[in-house]
């Protein structure tokens, strides 16, 4: 199942962080650049656990081991990768190399608060589903503040709970997100299916499935 950025960092907030094997010392939440590494198949996950103590002794020793052998100033962070006991090396080519992406105290203050609005978010739905409360539903999948996950949430509710008359405003925006986009065509047909229903080729009004010919243009439609 695809899970989120914001989902995988959930996710890794509720685990136990790691202790560097060589120093003994936790390691650091780290956000993985957007650059692919290595063989270019990127890193896998949008988070890794680094070790930044400076004492460390992999660390510490790196220096003079790459600079012995690659003549390079560099050295080496313990790296791991998050639910699994697997210890890997990353280069650093300085003592702040990797620090702007360590995931701080703000960045989980930020991701609580998410979190919080993402269960406030699916009660609301909860609620809307039972009672039948399309026109909240439809502000949700509209506001671009809400989390989004719960838009997702509503753009597939629309199509069990909403009628006719919510085609024409989810026709008329396009979504920032690709997975919201998708789920409110889906709900789109769903609505259509469901009130025997489809849009004029020529004009996209929304006409009776068996119709012959639109009401609104003129046009026959038979067979379109």
């Amino acid at each position: 199942m695809f899970e989120t950025k914001e989902q995988v960092l959930e996710k890794i907030l509720t685990q136990k962080k790691p202790v560097c094997p060589h120093c003994k010392t936790e390691m650091s939440i780290w956000e993985v650049p957007s650059i692919s590494c290595g063989d270019g198949l990127g890193w896998g996950t949008p988070y890794l656990y680094l070790c930044f103590n400076d004492e460390c002794s992999l660390y510490k020793s790196g220096w003079d081991n790459i600079k012995d052998h690659y003549a390079h100033s560099a050295s080496y962070r313990c790296m791991c990768y998050p639910g699994t006991e697997q210890f890997e090396l990353i280069t650093v080519f300085s003592s702040v190399g990797g620090t702007g992406q360590i995931v701080d105290d703000k960045i989980v203050a930020q991701q609580e608060v998410l979190k919080e609005a993402t269960k406030k978010g699916f009660s609301i739905l909860a609620e809307c589903y039972v009672s039948k409360d399309s026109p909240s539903v439809m502000r949700i999948i509209l506001d671009p503040t809400e989390p989004a996950r719960v838009r997702l949430k509503a753009a597939e509710m629309i199509g069990d709970i909403g009628e006719v008359d919510a085609i024409e405003p989810l026709r008329n925006l396009k979504f920032e997100s690709k997975l919201i986009q998708e789920k409110v065509e889906q709900s789109i047909s769903k609505i259509h299916e469901k009130s025997f229903t489809r849009e004029c080729p020529f004009c996209a009004e929304i006409i009776k499935k068996r119709a012959n010919m639109c009401k609104h243009c003129g046009k026959e439609v038979a067979g379109q």
